[in-house]
């Protein structure tokens, strides 16, 4: 398997991830996203021995798009700071299988994750054990009864675009775990990053990396 570089110099490179791929490892000693970029760098550059890929940031295993990766320890360093202050902007796509009450708002919760079962729950009031979680969102198409929504998240809590959504009787198509009625023949959730915009960590320059959605049938109607 190979990556889809979407951008690439010295100290960064950010990949299109595929729906179905590990960004890093787990218990399933399943082949992942630094694996794989690794081996690219790898051969590219003729390069022998260990390769450095830092991890910044991470996507569920079933949601495609962008993928911010640090070639650098420098960058790296730089870049978690980056999204540990929230100084980055996230752009998702969710096609959802039922139409929003309203066309565009914010959603606030605070969300309890249960780490046994892979799961978190969003309770619309304060809720003491769990994260104030808030996102912006939009409808953009809609096409064949399925509705495209872009959404910005001001936080980043596990599984938060997926259950915030569920939340509001609108879960993603393929999300069985949050609401969805029936799983997608590749098994993907439709939710792709579709853009990154960050600060370069040396250059000090905005970039702005987008991803095209999959090729998958759910995303053909709105391409």
């Amino acid at each position: 398997m190979s990556i889809e570089v979407l951008f690439e110099d010295n100290h960064v490179l950010a990949v299109n991830k595929p729906a179905g791929l590990l960004v890093h490892g787990d218990e399933t000693g399943d082949v992942t996203l630094a694996d794989l970029a690794k081996e690219y760098i790898r051969e590219k550059y003729n390069k022998p021995g260990n390769v450095f890929i830092g991890v910044v940031h991470r996507l569920d295993r079933p949601v495609s798009g962008v993928v911010l990766l640090a070639k650098t320890s420098k960058a790296l360093a730089r870049l978690n700071e980056l999204f540990r202050s929230k100084k980055t902007t996230k752009t998702y796509w969710a096609v959802v299988q039922n139409r929003p009450q309203q066309e565009q708002g914010t959603l606030v919760h605070w969300l309890v994750k249960d780490s046994s079962r892979n799961i978190t729950k969003a309770y619309a009031k304060e809720n003491t054990a769990g994260s104030r979680s808030e996102l912006n969102y939009k409808l953009l198409s809609t096409q064949q009864g399925k509705f495209l929504l872009e959404v910005n998240p001001i936080t980043g809590r596990p599984h938060q675009i997926r259950v915030q959504l569920s939340s509001m009787r609108c879960p993603i198509l393929g999300d069985l775990k949050y609401g969805a009625s029936q799983p997608l023949p590749d098994k993907s959730i439709a939710l792709h990053a579709r853009r990154l915009q960050f600060t370069h960590p040396t250059l000090k320059t905005q970039v702005t990396v987008s991803a095209p959605p999959p090729a998958a049938p759910v995303w053909a109607p709105f391409k």
